[in-house]
């Protein structure tokens, strides 16, 4: 087992280094508490928790599960299975249960109209339309409560391992439940799944039947890299918001509930949003397929091979803990030929720096190195005994 070089040591020393993407992230809260009775503030490129509380307990999410909703349509779009400009009929039960007279959100869908699609996803996106919700669920799986076992199959696929779904709107149900967590999960694939139809998400308003309508999401009025997702509120759920902001490379997503108004939503959001910003900081330390080291070859045709990173290796930590952090290069060696490219023959191994406990990254050959063949061997072999007898 060896370490890197000085030399690169000492350079790696200068990195702010956290929780790597490819692994489990862990809750960090460092000096900040939050009002809100469920809440999680994520960082989208490392998966590093900046702030959770009861992000594991299953909480009502009100109108926030339409992100699931929204989800089931998207996917089908970019399968090519649905198109923008398909119409959906306006059931008397869809009118009935998601419009006017509910007392809910709506978009305000005719009974027995046809709608756009675009203008029912807007319809939902924006001005959180049960009726449009309920008008896709009939349409998609001829009906709503077949529509939501559906959304909550999905989810299984996509991770979500407790939410449970009971209809397409998120109205009040005593089964119909997500976390914190998985919500953050949920608008973490949105986004990286979608990005040619997640800009609806940043819509402050929309127009349908002559009624405009802006955004709940307080953020997007802001002006501090907002770019959704979702309000919520219930009696029981109270006020929610999942959110998410982009600074330059960084991406920062929010989920807080059981606020107690709109305005302590609002300033809640806010305020942890520009907390993650400015305590927290992202450095990469290597690239994917970047050389890291070189490490020794046993009865290869080289004496020597790199290990690289098999993807980006990026971290997130406080800012100004970077010089605390220390990050060591191990291997079980020299390593037997033959080896092939992309093998994991090697790790990292990071420390201090405020990650917890260490973070192992694993990483890989960058070339393939064939073995001697039967004379090479001996002579390899001879000369190890050789040359090792001298060394002791």
């Amino acid at each position: 087992m060896i370490s890197l070089r000085p030399t690169v040591k000492a350079a790696l020393l200068a990195i702010a280094l956290a929780a790597l993407a490819s692994l489990p992230a862990r809750a960090q809260n460092f000096g900040i508490e939050t009002e809100a009775r469920e809440a999680i503030l994520v960082d989208a490129t490392t998966g590093t928790v900046l702030l959770a509380k009861d992000a594991d307990k299953p909480m009502p999410p009100s109108s926030m599960s339409k992100i699931m909703t929204v989800f089931m349509v998207f996917e089908k779009l970019q399968k090519g299975e649905l198109k923008l400009t398909d119409e959906f009929t306006v059931s008397e039960n869809a009118w009935r249960r998601g419009g006017a007279a509910s007392g809910g959100s709506t978009m305000f869908l005719p009974v027995n109209s046809r709608a756009k699609l675009e203008d029912l996803l807007r319809g939902i996106i924006v001005q959180s339309g049960n009726d449009a919700c309920i008008v896709i669920a009939e349409g998609l799986a001829g009906s709503e409560e077949r529509f939501a076992e559906q959304m909550t199959a999905r989810a299984r696929e996509l991770g979500l391992r407790t939410s449970v779904f009971k209809n397409s709107t998120g109205l009040p149900d005593p089964e119909h439940m997500m976390t914190a967590r998985e919500l953050a999960l949920l608008a973490k694939i949105m986004i990286e799944t979608f990005p040619e139809y997640y800009r609806y998400y940043s819509e402050t308003s929309f127009t349908y039947n002559n009624t405009r309508q802006g955004n709940r999401n307080p953020l997007l009025y802001k002006n501090m890299g907002a770019d959704g997702l979702k309000t919520g509120h219930t009696e029981a759920a109270g006020y929610g918001l999942t959110a998410s902001a982009k600074r330059g490379d960084r991406r920062l997503i929010l989920v807080v509930n059981g606020l107690k108004s709109m305005n302590q939503r609002s300033r809640e959001a806010e305020r942890l949003m520009e907390w993650g910003f400015r305590e927290y900081e992202n450095v990469a330390l290597f690239k994917q397929g970047q050389k890291v080291d070189d490490v020794d070859v046993w009865m290869g045709q080289v004496p020597k091979v790199a290990v690289v990173a098999e993807r980006d290796i990026v971290f997130t930590l406080p800012r100004g803990s970077r010089r605390d952090t220390k990050v060591v290069l191990t291997y079980d060696g020299p390593v037997a030929a033959p080896i092939r490219q992309g093998t994991p023959i090697a790790r990292l191994t990071v420390t201090g720096g405020g990650i917890g406990e260490p973070v192992e990254i694993p990483l890989v050959a960058g070339a393939d190195v064939e073995r001697l063949g039967p004379f090479g061997r001996i002579a390899a072999a001879v000369t190890h005994l050789i040359f090792g007898a001298l060394k002791k």
